[in-house]
This record gives C-alpha cells, structure tokens and sequence, in this order.
C-alpha cells in the first residue's frame, strides 16, 4: 500500500544503483519532464556533493556519513516545495528507511543491472567500490525498479520511468 502523498509539497526522486548503471544519464534524461510535469525542480548527483564539499574518502563509514548529509541537504530542499531527483549509490537500507519516514513524498527507483561482472568502473582514485570492495545494502522493495541492459535506448528507458511515475504517484 502506497503512503498518502501531500499536496504542494517538494518531491524527492531517489535515484539508486551501483556504480555504471546508468543512473545520471537516466536522471538528466527524466529532469526537463518532472521539471514540466510536477514544478520547480533540480537535479543533484552524488559526485557533485563529493566535489563541492571535498568528501574524498569511500569506505563505509565515510560513504554513511556522506549519505547522512544528502538526505538532510534533500529534506531542506523537498520541505521547500522544491523536487529534487537525486542519483547516489546510497545502498545503505537505514538510509532509505529514514527517507520513507521524513519525506513526505519519496520516489524510490533502483537501476539494476543484469549482469555485474561485465561492470566497467574508472577507478582513477584507489576507492572502495560499492558492490565489489564494499556489500551492497540493494534495496528490498523500491517503488520502482529498472533492469538496464543497455540495450535498450536510455531515452526509451526515460520515458518509461516518466510513464510509471505517472501512472503511480500522480501529485497536483
């Protein structure tokens, strides 16, 4: 059962994956129509919080901490009537509990990929990689869920996730 979603009230668009599955290109690709559909939004990605508060360590404790943040920063943002689609790793399942129960209307979509082994990863800095060095916490129960294959168009792969947020989290 779907919680009740409010009125006027900021969106946030969780956007969670491991690394190379597409999530940026996917969020960038949904923006210019939430942006239409549901008002006022922006668009946020891991990597940016990383560079404009110079959070460069990536073990587990530090990607915790980090994720504490994001949602604290996504909170602030949503309570301000302004949507937020936001693409983090973020596998951390407390993270994500914490946001179904302070944010009022939380989207929860997990890009998985059918066959992690072919994952190609810049490891330019010697970081702990979610999913290979680090257990990933993937998420249970995700209001929606992508399989990328990549072989579908990733606009067709936009499309369809604006078509199921439609059809399942209408807001006015």
């Amino acid at each position: 059962m779907k919680k009740k979603k409010h009125k006027n009230k900021g969106i946030l668009f969780w956007i969670t994956g491991l690394s190379g599955t597409g999530k940026s290109t996917i969020g960038n690709l949904i923006y210019p129509k939430i942006k239409k559909i549901y008002g006022p939004t922006i668009i946020i990605h891991g990597d940016d919080f990383r560079n404009i508060w110079n959070l460069n360590s990536y073990d587990y404790k530090s990607r915790y901490k980090n994720c504490e943040k994001y949602i604290k920063f996504c909170k602030y943002i949503t309570d301000q009537n302004i949507n937020v689609i936001f693409t983090v790793i973020g596998m951390f399942e407390k993270i994500r509990k914490w946001n179904r129960k302070n944010i009022r209307n939380y989207v929860e979509i997990y890009i998985d990929k059918e066959n992690y082994k072919n994952l190609k990863i810049k490891k330019k800095l010697k970081k702990k990689i979610v999913g290979i060095d680090i257990k990933a916490e993937l998420p249970k129960r995700p209001d929606i869920k992508i399989v990328n294959n990549f072989n579908q168009n990733k606009m067709h792969i936009a499309n369809n996730l604006i078509k199921e947020i439609n059809l399942n989290f209408r807001y006015k």
